[in-house]
């Protein structure tokens, strides 16, 4: 797999390649993800690794609300995705599951997210949780030991209260 880099700096660039290090020597996802912790929290806490343009809304966004997604990074095979999402304070993201693997963190401004599961074809609320810059979880699909992109567990809806 190659690279293309949309946002290229040595920070993003050093950051990539641990992560493409760790994804290469994992045994599963949520191995990956677990190496990856300690370097996605430096990043998180580094006020300076983003570019003011990477973190401004997208007014026409056809996500609603100003919301704007920033690709900072990818894989020319699709395995790889690396990008800003930025919610405007009161916008708030559609109940959606991501369709891959890996780390969510908060790097500006204060959210509330809704997390949901699937109960006789109704979404129900099983859990709110308000999150502050530097927080991040783990999105870790149902059993597998590969790093394909496949389902995974985390319904949500994400609301940026700050």
């Amino acid at each position: 797999m190659s690279l293309e880099f949309v946002l290229d700096t040595p920070v993003v660039r050093a950051f990539v390649a641990q992560v493409q290090d760790a994804i290469s020597s994992a045994t599963s996802p949520a191995h990956a993800c677990n190496t990856i912790r300690p370097r996605f929290a430096q990043l998180l806490a580094d006020p300076d690794w983003l570019p003011s343009q990477y973190q401004a809304p997208v007014r026409e966004s056809g996500m609603g609300g100003g919301i704007g997604q920033w690709l900072l990074c990818r894989g020319d095979d699709g395995s790889f995705a690396f990008f800003s999402l930025v919610v405007p304070p009161g916008a708030e993201t559609p109940v959606h599951d991501h369709l891959a693997w890996g780390l969510v963190g908060l790097y500006r401004g204060t959210q509330d997210e809704e997390i949901y599961t699937r109960q006789n074809g109704s979404l129900h609320i099983v859990e709110h949780r308000s999150l502050e810059p530097g927080d991040f979880y783990v999105l870790i699909p149902h059993a597998t030991t590969s790093t394909a992109c496949v389902r995974p567990r985390r319904r949500h809806r994400c609301r940026s209260t700050c």
